[in-house]
């Protein structure tokens, strides 16, 4: 152990003596860690830099302006080489900060090679990342870290993420733009005579129901759903509009179909066979497909600013939703009155190359390679996009507010799901 690791770790037992232990066993060999050199140095892990080379304050002081001055506390995600940390400090308003460690190994490694000065401070609180649940406010998180988050701490460098995105996100579904006015436009004849999804809520008190994604490990469920369905108590099922089609073509029929995208169309959600089956949608759903639908229609809005008006003028149901239809459907499970949901086919991730049951590599979302990764259930990462992340954070939020319900994930392949543990027994299948 070098002597300079030594005199950090010391000092930080003082007052976290469990996070003084954890960084003096890691194996910082193992890290892929250079030196580079420019106007000034850096390191790099694994070719990602920690910091400008060439000026690490000034980097620093771009980051900083993320929070205003006045702020009193402060939390900082990633500890990078400790130029951020201690510019914060300089702020005379600042009565807190606390430091989350995102990557444990790599702190280490930074406590062998220099000075951290800013750990002395009485202000500062240290504290893996993974200690907390949901991320501090107002923050700030170095880039670097959040693509080299360790594995503990993947829940909350998504959430950040997340949160970082937001803005960006919510552009999309602007009210302002045309072409999504339009749409809300041209349903108002269908919204004014279909049903409102509230007349649903409250249904079925107390049942199971099984809620139905379109990961590529609902190719594995078929043979078990067509069971379950076969028997007379079987639970609920909801399924969402992509995972339809296969479901159809497997021989499966689903009580309840939710859509809620602007691109969905009727190669996607097909009107044939749908008299017995009711369709839950936004009016972000074309005309012509809720038009050729043959079942009952029930109309409901998340809610976002952009069904503010309509809402106004022909008021119905609120389901939950924060960009994957899979949210509104598992809200209206709760709503109905579900008191155990099982999800199929949530696996917020690739599984091999695939990214949707029953349909082509690309076609429902383009097929490339990625960067970014999740933990399934066996603690493996998988590869995701940043928007699957996204859905899978908000989905996890959703099942923490709603302790009544027992949540399960039906597969170990996908996505690791906080709140919903892995159950290989499902509602309504007999098990002798």
């Amino acid at each position: 152990m070098s002597e300079l690791l030594e005199h950090h770790l010391a000092l930080m037992a003082r007052r976290w003596p469990q996070i003084a232990e954890e960084l003096g066993r890691q194996a910082v060999d193992q890290l892929q860690a250079e030196l580079v050199e420019g106007r000034e140095s850096t390191l790099t892990i694994e070719g990602v830099q920690l910091s400008s080379r060439h000026d690490r304050h000034g980097e620093a002081v771009l980051q900083a302006a993320a929070v205003p001055e006045s702020a009193r506390t402060i939390h900082l995600y990633g500890t990078g080489l400790g130029e951020l940390a201690t510019l914060l400090l300089t702020r005379p308003a600042l009565q807190r900060l606390t430091v989350h460690i995102l990557n444990e190994a790599i702190f280490s490694l930074v406590l062998r090679l220099l000075e951290q000065p800013w750990l002395q401070d009485p202000r500062v609180e240290l504290q893996l990342a993974c200690s907390g649940r949901e991320i501090g406010f107002p923050f700030v998180a170095l880039p670097a870290e959040l693509i080299l988050a360790s594995d503990r701490n993947a829940k909350i460098r998504d959430r950040l993420v997340a949160q970082i995105e937001l803005p960006y996100v919510n552009r999309q579904f602007d009210p302002a733009l045309p072409h999504r006015r339009e749409r809300i436009a041209s349903n108002q004849a269908l919204l004014a005579v279909d049903r409102d999804v509230s007349q649903l809520f409250r249904s079925r008190l107390g049942c199971d129901a099984l809620v139905i994604a379109t990961g590529p490990t609902l190719v594995r469920h078929y043979a078990r759903l067509r069971r379950v369905m076969a028997q007379p108590d079987r639970p609920l099922l909801i399924c969402v509009d992509t995972a339809y089609r296969p479901l159809r073509e497997q021989g499966i029929c689903p009580d309840l179909v939710v859509s809620i995208d602007i691109n969905i169309h009727q190669g996607i959600l097909i009107p044939e066979g749908s008299a017995e089956v009711s369709l839950i949608y936004f009016p972000m759903v074309k005309s012509s497909v809720l038009a050729a639908w043959q079942g009952p229609r029930y109309a409901g809005y998340s809610a976002s600013p952009l069904y503010d008006e309509v809402r106004q003028a022909l008021p119905r149901g609120a389901l939950f939703s924060s960009g994957s239809v899979l949210h509104p459907a598992v809200d209206l499970a709760v709503k109905m009155g579900a008191a155990r949901i099982t999800l199929l086919g949530a696996d917020f991730a690739f599984i091999g190359a695939e990214t949707h049951a029953g349909w082509p590599a690309g076609l429902l979302t383009p097929a490339h390679m990625s960067q970014h990764w999740v933990l399934n259930g066996h603690g493996q990462r998988i590869t995701t996009l940043l928007n699957f992340r996204s859905y899978l954070c908000y989905l996890e939020r959703y099942i923490t507010a709603h302790p009544e319900v027992q949540f399960f994930n039906a597969s170990q392949e996908g996505a690791l799901i906080d709140g919903a543990p892995f159950s290989p027994l499902w509602p309504g299948e007999s098990h002798e």
